[in-house]
């Protein structure tokens, strides 16, 4: 048997209110990729934070290579041995690559004056020999999140860490830099190292992973080979209950009252003609390969971009949305793919962020908040979207991911929003919560709101949308029914250049016009 790199038993861990970890173990052999699974709120980010001298353990016992692994905070977790890359990056957006990978650490002349030149030197060198494409002297700030990720791994990996713990690596990466960071990790892993591999992506797992360790409501709960494991039986253990993943959408009548309807939005970024119409109940997909247009669409939509040309039309009547707030009057809410960032107040609690929307107006009363009418509206949500907290009282930032997701689904019910723009609304988020957040659009759906659902996957897509709206480089390429949207159909359209004509396309037999003439093309 592989002998054991990293040794957890036995680990406690409590937050006031909040039992995070209980006997929690897990071992990560010597030259093995060990993916860690479970849902959000599961533990996995408390354990990682344990291992990363974040927090300290309340009981239990670390082990790094045979002996007791004890870090007294993140810089002695690194000495040690342990890095980790966080979810949410650690860099300094104003400084370049180089200046980001050696941050601290940085070559001296003499005790005052650094090295630059040096510097550059160390970090080319470094980047050649793990074969990332990167520009040392570029500053960060002006790289793609697919760039940013890959400077958190050149400098986790600077230290020469025995283990290297990633958190969700590959969330904002497509498939060709999926590829690359799998191949980095194969020249990582040798005798004497290891990689935990958190993600909910379980095709990855199986490409990348040798075990995998499923943990739920802070318990251990199995480790499986993974060559031998089968997905519904991962996710099974993840969730404790059986999950429909085969369920589709009938098409909304076509009868239905049309309440939005967009005709040749121009954009002086990217958004060439865009035109497409929204029905009362329906759930309306938009999907697309990277940099296609679907977020630069929902933004124009809102207000957060201004829009050169086009013409919106609101339950019949034309309008002119300037602002976000004016979308927001309209009745229009928009749940950006950034949910921390532009969704959440994270210092603030869970019940000041439902009612922020809101909050001027609805619970105030000459000039001053109406107390019990803002927790009664914030203990009616929690309980309808079932939000997972101790209290209304919790600050947001500790809230899992599928729980932030839902308080700021929560702040745009509570202003009654008719249409619902989500964008991305499953990233990071585990299979248990999508299963929660799937339901929740489906519901509101049938209440008779109005949904825009942007999705970079297209299972999700495939399993929500009633219509799907495909894009490729700023233009609309097709609008399929739901009894016509494939994977394969839906990548036919994704692919097509600005100066293709769907349907010259078509008469060639690239792409068939129906399901089952494209089929006949496979």
């Amino acid at each position: 048997m592989t002998k054991a790199l990293l040794e957890v038993e036995g680990v406690d861990k409590s937050f006031p209110g909040v039992r995070a970890l209980h006997g929690m173990r897990l071992e990560l052999r010597s030259g093995e990729v060990l993916a860690l699974v479970g849902e959000n709120g599961a533990g996995k980010s408390t354990l990682m934070k344990l291992l990363s001298g974040i927090h300290t353990a309340d009981a239990g016992v670390f082990r790094l290579g045979g002996e007791p692994y004890r870090p007294t905070g993140p810089r002695h977790a690194t000495e040690l041995g342990i890095s980790i890359i966080h979810q949410e990056f650690n860099l300094v957006p104003d400084l370049t690559v180089a200046q980001n990978i050696f941050i601290g650490r940085e070559p001296r002349r003499g005790r005052l004056l650094l090295d630059d030149r040096r510097l550059n030197a160390d970090a080319a060198g470094l980047l050649e020999r793990l074969g990332l494409p990167l520009d040392p002297q570029a500053v960060v700030r002006e790289l793609t999140v697919a760039n940013q990720q890959m400077v958190e791994i050149a400098k986790a990996l600077s230290y020469e860490p025995r283990v290297l713990i990633m958190d969700e690596p590959t969330a904002a990466l497509n498939d060709a830099e999926v590829t690359t960071l799998h191949e980095l990790i194969r020249r990582f892993v040798r005798p004497g190292t290891g990689v935990i591999y958190i993600s909910h992506r379980m095709g990855e797992i199986k490409r990348i992973a040798d075990r995998v360790t499923v943990i739920r409501d802070g318990e251990y709960i199995d480790t499986l080979q993974v060559a031998s494991a089968a997905t519904p039986d991962v996710i099974g253990l993840m969730v404790g209950r059986a999950i429909a993943s085969d369920a589709r959408p009938e098409g909304v009548r076509a009868d239905r009252e049309v309440v939005l309807d967009v005709r040749g939005l121009t954009t002086k970024a990217l958004l060439t003609d865009v035109s497409f119409d929204l029905r009362r109940g329906e759930i309306l997909g938009f999907a697309g390969l990277m940099g296609a247009g679907r977020t630069e669409v929902a933004r124009a939509l809102v207000g957060a971009d201004p829009i050169r040309a086009g013409r919106v039309t609101l339950r019949g009547a034309d309008v002119r949305i300037h602002t976000p707030a004016d979308a927001a009057k309209l009745g229009i809410g928009y749940l950006s793919e950034d949910r921390k960032r532009f969704g959440l107040l994270l210092e603030q609690n869970v019940q000041a962020n439902i009612v922020l929307s809101a909050l001027r107006g609805q619970f105030t009363k000459a000039g001053f908040v109406r107390d019990g009418a803002v927790r009664a509206a914030a203990d009616r949500l929690i309980g309808t979207l079932r939000i997972k907290t101790p209290s209304a009282q919790q600050t947001a930032k500790h809230l899992s991911g599928g729980n932030q997701q839902k308080v700021v689904i929560a702040k745009w019910l509570v202003k009654d929003c008719d249409i619902l723009i989500f964008d991305e609304p499953t990233r990071g988020i585990d299979v248990g919560a999508k299963e929660e957040i799937y339901q929740l659009l489906n519901e509101l759906a049938a209440q008779g709101k109005s949904i825009i659902m942007i999705s970079s996957e297209l299972p999700e897509i495939l399993r929500l949308s009633h219509r799907v709206v495909v894009m490729s480089e700023g233009r609309v390429t097709r609008v399929l029914e739901a009894a016509e949207a494939t994977q394969e159909n839906i990548m036919h359209y994704a692919t097509l250049r600005p100066d293709e004509n769907p349907a010259d396309a078509a008469e060639l037999g690239l792409i068939a016009e129906n399901p089952e003439e494209r089929a006949g093309h496979s």
